[in-house]
């Protein structure tokens, strides 16, 4: 429909227009969609077969909807897409404060527009990027906020008594009116705001004030939820949830390569960042396996969750670890290393909520400790189980770099700021590395067999064949007996 010829409700009706809800409209775009094979919802990974099923039904059932989950599940990543699901525009009368359709109108102004000049009613245009609404329910939240309130200023302007409806300014959810709103951590709203929705959420009216305004509004409810906030701050008032449709579960990445597109979609990487750092696809993984590692660790809160911000900032602050280290050290261009992986920890300390025993531990040593795992957990993938070699008399396929270690007079040391140059001539010294590489990783590429290399050093500081100690400049490895010695 060409609405730059469309000014007036008479031009309106000229042109066929038919109006319909916006459950109506979401469900019919929606079939055309799924008809079409399109992807409804765009640059969401990991909800393929779980949670946008589910949305789809809901829509399909014209209920308004609950997204139930922990932080950094794109809930509201989620409600934003429902907006591709709207027609490009829809005719409003001018000057509506509640975005009254002209061929349905419910507001006192409209109908009286309409009365007064017919067909000549003027017409505006609503872009479906205007017809998404949100609030995030915090208890400071009142009923004149998202509902309406007398406002006395009007009253006096106008020179009208407070008994009269034409007083009343309208909150949140009528200004709303045929668009999405979204309330965000719903249970954060109090008990009695929760009941002012009953009424909205199944007849539509309002009461504002001792008004008891009729106004059937036309709005597709979605709200969010942690599951957390049940038991810390509230809970969703039982008659509330039974008036929402669909309450849908989301839920984190369960594999590392839809976590990776996630965070790899969703980090803010400078484009000279990209061109200076070359990230092996190691470390991509590496930085995945901490979040996951995270998730089930006994010394952090597993119903707080860890959302998928850490990855995506541990990206950013990763890129940035190795852009400083070669800005320092005068390299125009670099390679990512496991050591940079320390510069991740500020992104994990902020994002994560420990327990009691991860609070003594320390929250920048339960980080440190997560990479450590990661590098584990990872480790058989590409070498042989450390559990699982040959006889104790037959030589294990890591006895010859330990036995390097052993007989290295002073420790080894990987300082954080050594040109890369330098990095890797200190990893070439140690030829028993080259040996393994070559056995079990031999299509590796040059560039990325370095962090390999430092990988399997941290990774046997890991299972107990190597020491490992931070120091301010850098990393010391040893024989591991070589801290007890120190020691002594």
């Amino acid at each position: 429909m060409n609405t730059e010829n469309i000014q007036t409700l008479g031009e309106l009706k000229k042109a066929g227009y038919i109006s319909r809800s916006i459950k109506d409209e979401l469900r019919e775009n929606l079939i055309q969609k799924l008809k079409n094979k399109e992807v409804t919802f765009e640059g969401v990974h990991g909800y393929e077969n779980t949670v946008i099923p589910e949305l789809e039904r809901a829509i399909l059932s014209r209920h308004n909807i609950n997204l139930l989950g922990l932080r950094g599940q794109a809930k509201t990543r989620l409600a934003r897409l429902m907006l591709n699901l709207l027609d490009d525009y829809i005719p409003v009368v001018e000057g509506s404060e509640i975005n009254d359709d002209p061929l349905n109108p419910i507001s006192r102004y409209a109908k009286e527009l309409i009365n007064e000049k017919g067909d000549d009613t003027p017409v505006g245009w609503l872009h479906r990027s205007e017809r998404f609404a949100e609030k995030l329910a915090t208890p400071d939240v009142t009923v004149a906020d998202i509902i309406g309130d007398v406002d006395p200023i009007k009253a006096a302007n106008l020179k009208l008594s407070y008994a009269d409806d034409r007083v009343i300014h309208y909150g949140m959810i009528p200004r709303a009116n045929r668009c999405i709103f979204v309330i965000n951590e719903l249970p954060d709203l109090q008990a009695r705001i929760q009941v002012a929705l009953f009424n909205i959420l199944q007849e539509g009216d309002i009461q504002i004030r001792g008004f008891k305004l009729r106004l059937p509004l036309d709005i597709q409810f979605l709200f969010t939820a942690n599951p957390e906030d049940y038991t810390n701050r509230g809970s969703i008032v039982t008659p509330l949830k039974d008036r929402i449709g669909s309450q849908i579960l989301t839920h984190y990445p369960t594999d590392i390569e839809t976590a990776r597109l996630i965070t790899e979609q969703e980090a803010r990487v400078m484009e000279g960042q990209s061109q200076a750092v070359s990230i092996p696809d190691l470390a991509r993984d590496l930085l995945e396996q901490i979040v996951f590692e995270a998730r089930e660790s006994e010394w952090i809160d597993a119903k707080s969750g860890v959302s998928a911000r850490l990855s995506i900032t541990a990206l950013e602050n990763l890129l940035s670890t190795a852009e400083r280290r070669a800005l320092l050290s005068g390299d125009e261009k670099t390679t990512l290393r496991l050591s940079d992986f320390i510069g991740i920890i500020p992104s994990i300390t902020g994002k994560v909520e420990l327990v009691y025993e991860g609070e003594q531990e320390g929250a920048a040593m339960v980080a440190y400790n997560l990479i450590g795992q990661a590098v584990g957990r990872l480790f058989e993938e590409f070498f042989p189980k450390l559990d699982k070699l040959m006889k104790q008399e037959d030589e294990g396929p890591y006895d010859a770099i330990v036995s390097w270690f052993f007989n290295q007079k002073e420790g080894f040391e990987l300082l954080d700021d050594l040109r890369d140059k330098e990095y890797k001539a200190i990893l070439e010294a140690i030829t028993p590395l080259d040996d393994l590489l070559g056995k079990y990783q031999p299509n590796l590429a040059k560039a990325d067999s370095y962090f390999l290399k430092e990988f399997v050093l941290w990774a046997l500081v890991e299972f107990k064949q190597l020491s490992k100690s931070r120091f301010t400049e850098g990393i010391q490895f040893k024989d591991p007996y070589g801290r007890f010695i120190s020691g002594i």
